[in-house]
Parts: C-alpha cells; structure tokens; sequence
C-alpha cells in the first residue's frame, strides 16, 4: 500500500459555489460548503472529493484548440443505455455538448458552466 492516495481534484472557477452545485447535482452528492467563497468542495466516497477554487481573471480552456490549453478533464462513466438521459440531464443544469460520439467513439466531450472539458464515457 502506498504512503500517497488520492485525495481532492481542485478546478480553478469564477465562481466555486454554482460549479460545486452543478458537478454536485450531477453526481448525485452533496456540497460542503467552505468557511468562504473561494473554496468549495463536493463530497465523494472515502472522503475524496471534487474541489473548487476561485481563481481572479479566469480563463476557460479552449478546447480542442491550445491557445488556453485544458491541463486537465474528467472522465464520467455512464451505461451505454443511459447516454442520452445523462446528457440531457446535465445539459439541463448547465453542460454544453462540444463532440458528439457519433457512433464511432466510446465517449461525448462537453464543457461545464465554467468551461472545463469532461466526458461521459459509454461503459
């Protein structure tokens, strides 16, 4: 067993809170509110969790271009029967669909209300 385990995956935001609400709707948990605005975190099994930082001037990532490069995405598994449901549950609250399987690939590319890239990856 390794001395290092994984333990919270921050992304730089405008605004923590609303995309704390969005990743925590998303996934079905909750949010744990900081003592301030610049830091909220969305609780996870084993006390990891998906956190948000306010960062002054924020830039989205331009994806798929590399003027604003994305350092980062997330992977999002969801059966492949449910695909569908899944995205126009989080278009709903807020994703944006920016490539399309279109049959020929195992996962869809969207941006969150904050421009990050993720995937639902078909399992």
């Amino acid at each position: 067993m390794s001395l290092i385990t994984l333990g919270v995956v921050a992304l730089d935001c405008p605004d923590p809170r609303a995309l704390a609400d969005f990743y925590a709707e998303m996934l079905g948990r909750r949010v744990e509110a900081g003592g301030d605005d610049e830091w909220v975190e969305v609780a996870g099994p084993d006390g990891r969790a998906l956190a948000f930082q306010r960062v002054a001037d924020y830039r989205p990532p331009q994806w798929p271009g590399q003027d604003v490069p994305q350092q980062l995405h997330l992977d999002f598994d969801v059966p492949r029967a449910k695909i569908d449901e899944a995205e126009r549950t989080i278009v709903a609250l807020g994703a944006k669909l920016v490539q399309h399987d279109d049959g020929k690939r195992d996962w869809r590319v969207y941006l969150d209300p904050a421009g990050h890239p993720f995937c639902l990856c078909l399992r």
